[in-house]
């Protein structure tokens, strides 16, 4: 059965109903169980639970040194497109934004991948929009076979493909997918998603096992918190991992914590996440699924993303930027407008553009809270008594 079937079928709103009542007793129990269920999952998530955050806090430290170590993953987003076809109200990259937009060409990205290389970095995600004309598979598989001597490891964030399209990638030399669900609550995802293929709510719930049938061995999910009541979304995604936990047993298994942030178009989170509750999460992600991987990136604020380090955090992002070009000012002479698919030459910086970023340079998707270096991270990571880890795989272990 596909997680699609599964998901049809999951309890949601009664596990939520469950998780707001839940009592201290209720809590405790769910911290002290060594193996945790789903609705041990909703109890630990709980009002009740939030009262118990140091006993939780100090759980998820000790099962993360015991699974983990004391390391911390670096990585960067490397954004190669912010071209698309979608109508996402959250996103800065949404078509209907008057933004300034570019496309890299394959020696631009070399040329960004290497400033990232200079500082450190060797795992790498490529991040692009979803347009076709602009980001072709055979343009993507290029990038990656350009990329792969030079780096490791290779993740992508880029619009759902059928198992058939994803193939060519991994044979050039990706191994990760990322792919963000942004809302698992029906309701809510036509809203946000109002033109283009992703308003294909089970297409992009159904990815990242087309993605492990292609070949992917690093799975990543995450909802996007700021769409949909945060408790939903998190019981959701817990329920998604847990099935690729059986389902794709051969790939690791990461999860993105990720709230919105300020972007092109200007919009306003629907509902609150608060740091408390993220910090809270963070454990419970840890309690439920002691090895999988858990993501902050720098759409969090420095001291926040400081103390998460010791309570369950294993991957971090530093130094982003999430425009393309971003790292070198690679094609900025090739900046441009898209109407209806076409090119039209920017007759002007946009509002956006104009108050937000220097005027060269193409629209980020979402402004970073973390403006700190790749080093002054690392420095933090050690002061704390973690190693930053820059390499983790090679895929020569696979060859």
């Amino acid at each position: 059965m596909s997680f699609v079937a599964e998901f049809n079928s999951l309890p949601l709103d009664a596990l939520v109903k469950q998780s707001r009542a839940a009592n201290t007793a209720a809590a405790r129990e769910a911290i002290a169980k060594p193996t945790v269920s789903l609705g041990d999952f909703a109890a630990l998530i709980s009002p009740a639970a939030g009262e118990l955050l140091e006993s939780m806090g100090c759980r998820a430290h000790t099962l993360t040194q015991q699974r983990f170590g004391k390391v911390v993953r670096l990585f960067a987003p490397l954004y190669l497109s912010n071209e698309c076809i979608n109508n996402c109200k959250y996103c800065g990259f949404s078509r209907d934004n008057a933004i300034l937009r570019v496309t890299l060409t394959v020696d631009e990205v070399l040329r960004e991948s290497r400033a990232l290389q200079a500082q450190g970095f060797r795992n790498l995600l490529l991040v692009a929009g979803e347009h076709p004309k602009f980001v072709s598979n055979g343009y993507l598989r290029e990038c990656v076979a350009a990329l792969h001597p030079e780096w490791p490891s290779i993740s992508l964030e880029i619009g759902p493909m059928d198992t058939a399209d994803y193939r060519p990638l991994v044979a050039a030399g990706a191994d990760g997918l990322v792919v963000y669900q942004e809302t698992y609550d029906r309701k809510v995802y036509p809203e946000m998603h109002t033109a283009g293929p992703k308003r294909n709510f089970e297409w992009r719930l159904g990815t990242p096992e087309r993605a492990y049938a292609a070949g992917f061995r690093r799975l990543g999910i995450s909802p996007l918190y700021g769409l949909a009541d945060w408790r939903f979304e998190a019981i959701s995604v817990a329920a998604h991992a847990a099935y690729l936990l059986r389902n794709c047993w051969k790939a690791n298994v990461t999860i993105s914590l990720a709230r919105l942030r300020p972007c092109a178009g200007e919009f306003h989170p629907l509902t609150h996440m608060s740091d408390r509750d993220l910090v809270q999460l963070v454990c419970a992600f840890r309690l439920m699924f002691p090895d999988v991987g858990l993501v902050l990136s720098t759409r969090e604020p420095p001291k926040l993303r400081d103390g998460l380090v010791r309570l369950g955090i294993t991957l971090m992002s530093a130094g982003s930027h999430t425009e393309p070009g971003g790292y070198t000012g690679a094609g900025r002479e090739n900046l441009h407008q898209t109407v209806r698919g076409r090119r039209v030459e920017a007759a002007g910086s946009s509002q956006w553009v104009a108050t937000t970023a220097a005027p060269l340079n193409a629209t980020e998707q979402f402004q970073i809270a973390d403006g700190r270096s790749p080093q002054e991270v690392a420095d933090l990571i050690r002061r704390l008594g973690y190693d930053p880890v820059w390499k983790d795989w090679d895929a020569a272990l696979t060859a």
